[in-house]
Parts: C-alpha cells; sequence; structure tokens
C-alpha cells in the first residue's frame, strides 16, 4: 500500500458478526458512503485478515479489518456566470435567494454549476477561505431542492464573525413550508435530539440518545382542506432539521420524498420549504441587517390552488 494512504483498523465484536462488510463499514464511518467503501474493496484498500474480499463478505468475530483510505484529490473550482438574485450584498458578506435544484457547495462528483461557482464570478474570487477551496465564503447550507437565503462571506473575519452569530443562535432564520395534514395548534415548539438514523446513514431522524440538540418554532400561517401553510423558525441548524421535526410530530413536508409519508398530488422538485427571512448582525459594524426572500414562483402558485 502506498504511504500516502491513511489507515484505519477495526476489530469485529460478537455482536456485530454476521453483516455484511460495506455496511459493517458505512455505520462506523459515516462520512463515507457505501458505494464508496465498495469501490475501496474493489481496488483493494480494505482487506479482512490481510485478505481482499468482496463487498458481499460477513463480517465473523476477532476479524481483523484494515482500510486504507486515498487522499482526497481536490479539484479546481471554477467560477461561472450564473445569474445570483442578490438580496444583500457590501464588503463583507453577500446574501442570495438561492433557486430551487441548485446545489449550494461542490462535492465528490458534483463540481460545478452549485451556488460557490456561481459566487466564484460574481465575487471576482474574493470570498473567505475558512472553509477550504470546496467551501468558500460558505458558512451554512440549506438543502438543492430547498430555496431561499444564504449568507457566504467575503473575508475571513466576516466568516468568524457570521459563523459565531449561528453558534450562540442569535441569526434569525425564518422558513415558510407547506406541511400535509391539518396542524391542530396555532403554534408550537418541537425540541429533540437529531442524529444519524441507525439504519438509513443518507438520512438523519429524531433518536434518543447521541444526538444534537434540536429546536424548531412554528406557527401556522394558512390552513387548508389536506394541508397547511407554516412558518418555522430555527433556534438551532441542524442537518434537515425542519423536514425531520416536522415529519416527527406526522405533518412532513409536502414533496419531501425522504421524510415524507404522504405521496404529493402535485408535480414538485422535493420539498416545498423557503427560507424566507435571514437576520444577521453586521461583521463590521454591529448593525442589525434583516433580508427577505420572495417566495420561488412554484410556491405561491402551489398556495393559490389550494385555496
Amino acid at each position: 500500500m502506498s504511504e500516502e494512504l491513511k489507515q484505519y483498523n477495526f476489530i469485529v465484536t460478537d455482536e456485530m458478526e454476521g453483516e455484511r462488510i460495506d455496511k459493517f463499514l458505512t455505520g462506523l464511518m459515516d462520512s463515507l458512503s457505501r458505494s464508496y467503501i465498495q469501490k475501496l474493496l474493489t481496488d483493494g484498500n480494505i482487506t479482512v485478515n490481510e485478505i481482499n474480499i468482496k463487498a458481499n463478505y460477513k463480517v465473523k468475530a476477532e476479524d481483523n479489518i484494515k482500510l486504507y483510505l486515498p487522499p482526497a484529490i481536490t479539484p479546481d473550482i471554477e467560477p461561472e456566470d450564473i445569474p445570483l438574485s442578490v438580496l444583500y450584498e457590501d464588503n463583507d458578506v453577500i446574501v442570495v435567494n438561492k433557486p430551487k435544484g441548485m446545489v449550494v457547495h461542490p462535492a465528490a462528483g458534483h463540481y460545478s454549476h452549485t451556488l460557490v461557482n456561481a459566487l466564484l464570478f460574481h465575487c471576482h474570487g474574493n470570498l473567505s477561505g475558512i472553509n477550504g477551496v470546496l467551501r468558500p465564503g460558505i458558512v451554512h447550507r440549506i438543502d438543492k431542492d430547498t430555496t431561499g437565503s444564504v449568507i457566504a462571506c467575503k473575508n475571513d473575519a466576516a466568516h468568524a464573525s457570521i459563523a459565531e452569530q449561528l453558534k450562540e443562535h442569535s441569526i434569525v432564520r425564518k422558513y415558510h413550508a407547506i406541511v400535509c395534514g391539518r396542524l391542530k395548534e396555532e403554534q408550537g415548539t418541537i425540541h429533540t435530539l437529531i442524529g444519524r438514523h441507525p439504519s438509513d446513514r443518507k438520512k438523519m431522524a429524531v433518536v434518543h440518545s447521541g444526538g444534537k440538540d434540536a429546536i424548531t418554532h412554528y406557527k401556522v400561517l394558512q390552513r387548508f382542506e389536506k394541508y397547511t401553510y407554516v412558518e418555522c423558525v430555527l433556534e438551532t441548524g441542524r442537518t434537515h432539521q425542519i423536514r425531520v421535526h416536522m415529519a416527527h410530530i406526522g405533518h412532513s413536508l409536502l414533496g419531501d420524498e425522504v421524510y415524507g409519508t404522504v405521496k404529493s398530488p402535485f408535480h414538485l422538485e422535493g420539498q416545498t420549504l423557503h427560507a424566507k427571512v435571514l437576520g444577521f448582525r453586521h461583521p463590521s459594524t454591529d448593525k442589525y441587517i434583516e433580508t427577505d426572500a420572495p417566495l420561488p414562483e412554484y410556491f405561491w402558485k402551489l398556495l393559490n390552488n389550494l385555496k
């Protein structure tokens, strides 16, 4: 094995016996996808008792597993002339209204047509470098099919300030969503732990232990026969928090193909969720800035249809 490969060692315990090795390793290393684990197996970068095995191998107690992880290859992220809907901009920060279907930052297999590519062009490369070359300027993100406000930073001082505000939960984040069913209460608070789903590592879930504190406040904006239009205010910002929380109380987001329990009768591309209001203290002036992203066309048309 190359000296550049990073080595991980695992010993299989009795209770883990009988699980497929690709699933076993994905559970231990949730930063790696199951398909990538399978590629490592094919490439000979995983051995069991010093022997190369296949992805369908079922681990046995006392198996000595070695995983050799190749160094990450960082691609060049190119600026792209993609139109942006700018809600606020100055020398420190920029807030944009992200459209549906746009990924916020590049990831494996998806290095173009992202918000970062657009920001690199728009800001002439002047973005903070704290999060590395794949996520320049990015302090937080929203899902590909969630629309609305995203703030990016143009220098490291601004990045540190906004990141600290996110950490202390002082940034105002109000989302608008359409959920399935009719909420009984006019408003409420959901307070749980959120962590990785125990059996599906690509999903998040409400968990009883091992997760992170998650708080969502919601209130009803409008009621329809089978749906409810709500505002959700994030006190914390966990991955998929609103989607997980609303599904947890039995009112999944309309169009949510991951956490939804009701098939949408409408032609939607993912969940009806929009990051509408974003409020923060300016990194340089400490003045409170608040932006309000207009609802996307598909969203208000859907609201009119529901009426």
